[in-house]
């Protein structure tokens, strides 16, 4: 006889298969029934127990929200049912504005608040230099945490209480500091990470898998994703990309056509502001650049 169906949150995901956190706090691996049901780090599912350790995804729940990243070949889900993004990023090594602003985009696409750490702040001598390439962040309302991952002190008023009572996917390309950040909110995220990964890649596999963590001393949890050097959006709809860019909504009713692309059309209210100094040019450029994308993908 079979046993009820089981709830569930998907706490770490690798490829088709994926570890469930039962109410009771129990953990169970789980593979899909059939291939709709690709599950996400973050989703609430429905489980067929088998035994004491494994079971069968059998639905998963509406989800609040879902993100991606694709490049010219897949598209790749890795987080759900979040209520921030929070973008890592150094004083050094210098950080790309590309990773950062398609990681807002795709936030922003997907209705998702964003948040930017600037970690490594005790190196001051560059800290003037990366003050100055958020800017233009600060000024489209992005908050800027400013932490150093190696002070407790710092990681207690600044980082904790952005993350407390929410599901925060923390994002950020290597050497930023972000597994150092993980491991001061949650001490135990370095223990789980090794045994975690021999359990879901059988030692096939040398990528970490995306992880959810909850927070040890508060309500709260975090995803955690293996440091990205590229982040692909040509999964998002040309109107998404735009979403991606909400600086444009000022100007858009300004355009001749409804249907304005802001690429070369005549009497574009965002082209007119971008030639006005409304909108920063490094961000156009991001947006024309993640059209091309989409373009290619579609060939």
């Amino acid at each position: 006889m079979n046993t009820p169906p089981a709830r569930g949150r998907v706490i770490s995901a690798h490829g088709r298969h994926y570890n469930v956190e039962l109410a009771c706090g129990q953990t169970r691996h789980c593979y899909p029934k059939g291939k709709r049901n690709e599950a996400a780090v973050g989703d609430w599912v429905s489980l067929q127990l088998h035994g004491e350790h494994e079971a069968q995804l059998t639905a998963i729940e509406p989800r609040d929200n879902i993100l991606f990243r694709s490049d010219q070949w897949r598209t790749k889900q890795f987080a759900a049912n979040v209520d921030q993004v929070m973008v890592v990023v150094a004083v050094t090594p210098s950080f790309s504005d590309d990773l950062l602003g398609r990681a807002l985009a795709g936030a922003w696409a997907a209705g998702v608040t964003p948040l930017i750490v600037l970690n490594k702040v005790d190196l001051t001598e560059a800290l003037a230099q990366a003050h100055q390439k958020l800017q233009p962040y600060r000024s489209l309302g992005v908050q800027v945490l400013e932490v150093s991952a190696l002070s407790p002190e710092s990681i207690k008023t600044t980082l904790l209480p952005h993350l407390k009572d929410k599901t925060t996917l923390l994002l950020g390309q290597s050497a930023m500091g972000k597994s150092t950040l993980l491991n001061a909110v949650v001490p135990d995220a370095r223990a789980l990470t090794q045994p975690h990964s021999m359990a879901l890649d059988a030692g096939k596999h040398t990528t970490t898998a995306t992880r959810l963590y909850h927070l040890p001393e508060q309500h709260g949890d975090v995803i955690d994703s293996p440091g990205v050097q590229a982040f692909g959006l040509s999964h998002l709809s040309e109107q998404e990309i735009e979403l991606g860019f909400p600086e444009f909504a000022a100007y858009k009713q300004d355009c001749r056509f409804y249907n304005c692309r802001h690429w070369n059309e005549p009497n574009c209210g965002v082209l007119n502001a971008l030639a006005n100094g409304l909108i920063d040019p490094r961000r156009h450029a991001l947006y024309l650049r993640l059209l091309e994308e989409k373009a290619c993908a579609k060939t």
